[in-house]
């Protein structure tokens, strides 16, 4: 039985109990992955509405994210809509993710790139929205340089890519052998494989797929333009 299966059928036990079906304190008896996942909707919905408009690319983002077949799932659809009629709660739900995963700092990462890739959907990250990432990051434990770096990691240049160095955590003027030891110990860190080891629901891979995507693109930027070799494949990864 895949996740949605599992997770439909643990919100379908509430029944019209809208209260407790979004008390995270309810969620443990269906298990680690499903109260998991549903702290990942809950806060994605909730960072969707977080300026006081959700809009079809915020919705489009969160769904190329977390891949919820389509038409299988109306409990999923019904607590999303729920939980993104306004940010109340969303510190619950940033705890529980903290609590679950206080051991995988990289999982908790992947989250935070979720939601920033939700409040970039427009283009735009109003200060409401970037208010609500910081008090996540606070919850996670993420000192105030770490959020920054998160955080630059998602602007734009004006070529529409993100900046490779801040991707990688690099200075501009790094040497060579850092580039490539970074990149390695990054994949090392982010590769969906870790995750899964981690207890993250095998469906829910698109949080570790979409940051190692940035990863290998940012590397593969930086050597085009040093004219390097770039690496040959990607290292391997230690569960």
């Amino acid at each position: 039985m895949s996740i949605w299966e599992r997770l439909s059928a643990f919100l379908g036990s509430f029944s019209d109990g809208v209260v407790q079906m979004l008390d995270p304190d309810n969620w443990l008896p269906g298990g680690r992955d499903t109260a998991f996942t549903m702290s990942i909707i809950a806060l994605s919905a909730k960072m969707a509405v977080a300026d006081g408009v959700v809009s079809i690319r915020e919705i489009s983002t969160f769904h190329k994210l977390v891949d919820i077949p389509e038409g299988a799932d109306p409990h999923v659809d019904r607590f999303f809509a729920l939980a993104r009629q306004d940010t109340a709660g969303f510190d619950s739900y940033a705890r529980k993710v903290r609590k679950l995963f206080i051991d995988s700092p990289a999982t908790l990462e992947h989250v935070l790139d979720a939601l920033f890739e939700i409040a970039t959907a427009d283009g735009f990250v109003h200060p409401d929205e970037m208010d609500y990432l910081r008090a996540i990051n606070d919850i996670f434990g993420f000192d105030a340089v770490r959020f920054e770096q998160i955080a630059s990691q998602h602007v734009l240049l004006p070529n529409g890519h993100r900046d490779p160095y801040a991707v990688l955590g690099l200075a501009p003027d790094a040497p060579d052998e850092e580039l490539r030891r970074a990149y390695r110990r990054l994949v090392a860190e982010h590769h969906p494989d870790r995750m899964v080891a981690k207890g993250v629901p095998a469906d829910l891979m698109g949080l570790a797929t979409a940051k190692l995507a940035a990863i290998n693109t940012a590397y593969g930027d930086i050597t085009r333009a040093r004219g390097l070799r770039p690496a040959l494949s990607a290292p391997a990864v230690d569960a």
